[in-house]
């Protein structure tokens, strides 16, 4: 082919490709879904807004469950110039639909929630405030059963409620009750627990069973009903926490399972601790109830939500002695070894199957089951 018969290139000036699919000029409900829109929302919009100029251990250049804030942040050090320990914060809010489903209640999650946040970061919850926002009309039965159910779960959490505020729209804007908690807690121990702690020969443990609260809630929304009952496994996830530190080994990091499951909070470590994840199906607790029904509903177990469960980062040879400690509290008999940290394939989760196979566990895309929490 001569020069002149040379295919010449098109004149790209005033052309632009298309934005990917996951771009957006709405708001959508998967930006909530705690997957990959969430954390695009939060990475584009939110961090680069709000994250302090100065400093990179507390704010939301932390991609943790809450900040860990020492005496040095805080400008608390006592007369004598002694350490004053540390504090974490945390902050959820919740519009849950049912407000109320097998197992629980928007006001268990109210309190559970952000009070296991408070936990993942090692810290003992103490104060939580309350913010209600009320839809008028709504039934006084039904605030007054919210109200109780709030105060039960700070019982049992060992948490007190010490400020508040409330609100009401109008009718047809709130469906029912939204709340927001804000929690305050503190650190006994000197450990940093934090996704930039996990190391390669990490071994990966879960808590127990998962997927239980995402079936519980659409079971109730879709009329469904099943041989057994799959209820919540909303619960107060300190206690299994400080039995792990009164181990005396070292916790690498802690996550909470909620919204995306199993597979989001996975992939949020491997990314924020720039390592790779391997897991194995077939150590990974699922009940025979709960798999049958995201059998049926098409559902995978790992990406269905919870909000009793967390997954813990260990050192190798510190697994066995946390594991037998947290299988010792009620609540975590099902504590299991799932996996471990790997440096191959960075940022990446992987799953082998109980064939022998193996396929990559991506962050969840999309919103498999809005309103969960």
């Amino acid at each position: 082919m001569s020069h002149d018969d040379e295919v010449k290139k098109p004149d790209m000036a005033g052309i632009s490709c298309p934005l990917p699919i996951s771009r957006y000029d709405k708001v959508q409900l998967a930006h909530g879904g705690g997957g990959h829109l969430m954390n695009e929302l939060i990475e584009e919009f939110l961090r680069p807004a709000f994250a302090p100029a100065d400093t990179t251990d507390i704010g939301l250049t932390n991609t943790h469950d809450g900040a860990v804030l020492d005496q040095a942040a805080l400008g608390l050090a006592d007369r004598d110039g002694g350490d004053t320990g540390r504090l974490a914060f945390s902050t959820d809010s919740y519009v849950v639909h049912p407000l109320f489903f097998p197992g629980g209640s928007i006001g268990d999650l109210a309190i559970n929630g952000t009070a296991n946040d408070l936990a993942m970061c090692g810290a003992r919850p103490l104060y939580l405030s309350l913010g209600l926002i009320l839809e008028e009309g709504l039934p006084m039965e039904t605030l007054q059963r919210v109200v109780e159910a709030t105060a039960r779960a700070a019982l049992e959490a060992k948490v007190t409620i010490i400020t508040g505020d409330t609100k009401v729209v109008d009718q047809g804007k709130g469906d029912g009750v939204y709340i927001n908690t804000a929690g305050v807690g503190v650190v006994e121990h000197g450990q940093t627990i934090h996704p930039s702690s996990v190391r390669p020969g990490d071994v990966v443990i879960v808590s127990g069973d998962i997927g239980s609260h995402g079936v519980a809630i659409i079971s109730v929304r879709e009329g469904l009903e099943f041989e057994t009952s799959i209820e919540s496994d909303t619960a107060p996830l300190w206690p299994l926490v400080e039995a792990m530190l009164n181990t005396g080994e070292p916790l690498h990091c802690l996550r909470d399972l909620t919204r995306g499951g199993l597979a989001s909070g996975l992939n949020e470590i491997a990314t924020a601790a720039g390592v790779g994840i391997e897991i194995e199906e077939a150590d990974i607790p699922v009940r025979e109830e709960v798999q049958g029904a995201c059998e049926i509903l098409g559902f995978d177990p790992l990406y269905v939500a919870n909000e009793g469960r967390f997954v813990a980062f260990v050192p190798a040879d510190s697994a066995e002695t946390v594991l037998r400690a947290m299988r010792e509290v009620p609540g975590g008999e099902g504590a299991a070894a799932v996996g471990r940290v790997v440096s191959a394939h960075s940022g990446q989760v992987v799953q082998r199957s109980k064939i022998g196979g193996s396929r990559i566990v991506d962050m969840l895309s999309g919103e498999q089951l809005p309103r969960i929490c």
